[in-house]
């Protein structure tokens, strides 16, 4: 695991030459520190004020990306964690008969018939495994289109938003899981992935509001529509700038466009 203050102090004595970059791993970047070693002293004596003054979460995240895929603990693991508790012996009789016999294997609860799981959250869940964040974004919000209370999706989104930077939708959606249930605030206050959410000035008021929006605004149901333009086009577009902001659910937002179509 790279250390920040090392990169810090390597880019101090040797950022001329680019040893700071080769100790992070970015090659290319070090062969062109050399080539320019000339100027370079300059840049890596800001490279060094830069690591010394960065976070270490915001460290992590840019340089320590494999340390975070084996230490990441998302919500879409609970599950298993959750069984496997309840797998564990309660006393010792318990445990000395388990001893004997094969653990069998863990196994999901059967879905009620009719019931389908969600395509669109598996695959935002692999790419959010993958670091393609903005990918596992867009599905995650396509699955919520089918299922708007799942909690998990809120909370995934959440923690998606929060490492692509995007503090304001990252609230909104962690605001929606608690609301819908979520309750496991130390996971809130702990979870890599929303690190960069609780160095926001607005998390601490967060927090005392029991992790939910002081102020939810919510949009009026019936003139939401008219103070806005008469032209189709911008309404529609208006409609779709709300629901991105998380002031319209994704049925408000259904039932707002059937109401201005027909009325068209």
């Amino acid at each position: 695991m790279k250390d920040k203050n090392l990169a810090g102090i390597l880019a101090l004595f040797f950022g001329v030459f680019g040893v700071h970059r080769f100790y992070l791993g970015q090659i290319g970047l070090g062969i062109f520190y050399i080539f320019f070693f000339w100027i370079m002293w300059l840049v890596g004596l800001i490279d060094a004020i830069a690591f010394f003054s960065m976070d270490t979460d915001e460290f992590n995240r840019k340089y320590n990306k494999e340390y975070l895929r084996d230490h990441r603990d998302t919500d879409f693991d609970r599950h298993d964690y959750r069984q496997r508790e309840r797998a564990e012996p309660r006393n010792r009789k318990n445990a000395t008969q388990r001893e004997r016999r094969p653990v069998a294997p863990i196994r999901e609860k059967k879905r009620p018939r009719g019931n389908r799981p969600n395509p669109f959250k598996q695959s935002g869940i692999l790419k959010y495994k993958d670091f393609e964040y903005q990918g596992a974004i867009d599905d995650f919000k396509k699955a919520i289109e089918i299922d708007p209370k799942d909690i998990a999706l809120h909370f995934n989104l959440a923690c998606a938003y929060s490492l692509m930077e995007k503090s304001e939708q990252a609230f909104s959606h962690l605001d929606k899981a608690v609301e819908y249930g979520f309750n496991d605030f130390k996971r809130i206050k702990e979870h890599d992935a929303l690190a960069y959410l609780r160095i926001q000035p607005a998390f601490e008021e967060f927090e005392k509001n029991g992790f939910q929006l002081v102020h939810r605004i919510e949009p009026p149901k019936e003139d939401i529509l008219s103070s806005s333009p008469s032209d189709l086009l911008e309404q529609l577009k208006r409609l779709g700038d709300l629901r991105e902001k998380g002031l319209l659910t994704e049925e408000e937002f259904a039932t707002q466009k059937k109401r201005l179509l027909d009325n068209s």
